[in-house]
């Protein structure tokens, strides 16, 4: 019967000690990560310059915050004060008194929710829609043109791939 290489042999380490090729590994790893680090700062900080300039064309001096608010509850159709500060993951007196000035500008209503008395739902005024595609419409289209060179293949791995890390998942 043949000798069977040993790990060792293979360059192999035990299984949980650093192998030979670990400080490469790493830093490879490091760099690729900072790099993707920097690229989505890039997209973060030109996220949120659209969301300053929808939000002043939307409403002369509203925050970006208060869009990104009033855009989730447009998005959600109804949605409570409760789960819209979930979903958001912030601060519930916050959100409510965003939501108070999204009322005042007529871009959100509360109805009773029929689930709970004590509860409201909140949506998007029909004048707040109508508000909301006008501002959306000279940029509603540059996601699609910024792509139009990739393959269709391409912008489904990168649609994948950005699930599993806002899900902190591996990719399959």
């Amino acid at each position: 019967m043949p000798e069977q290489e040993s790990a060792e042999s293979r360059g192999c380490t035990a299984p949980g000690t650093p192998g030979p090729w670990a400080a490469v590994f790493d830093d490879e790893r490091t760099a690729a990560v900072r790099a993707l680090e920097l690229e989505f700062g890039e997209l973060f900080t030109h996220v949120r310059r659209l969301f300053a300039e929808n939000a002043d064309r939307l409403s002369p001096g509203m925050l970006p915050g208060a869009y990104k608010v009033f855009t989730t509850i447009a998005r959600r159709g109804e949605i409570t004060l409760s789960a819209l500060a979930e979903t958001l993951h912030s601060d519930k007196g916050q959100i409510s008194r965003t939501v108070r000035e999204l009322e005042e500008l007529q871009l959100v209503q509360r109805t009773p929710d029929p689930a709970d008395g004590r509860s409201s739902l909140l949506s998007a005024t029909p004048d707040g829609i109508r508000r909301l595609d006008a501002v959306r419409a000279p940029r509603e289209n540059s996601l699609l043109n910024a792509l139009e060179s990739w393959h269709v293949d391409d912008i489904r791995e990168l649609t994948r791939l950005l699930h599993a890390l806002s899900a902190s998942e591996a990719p399959d």
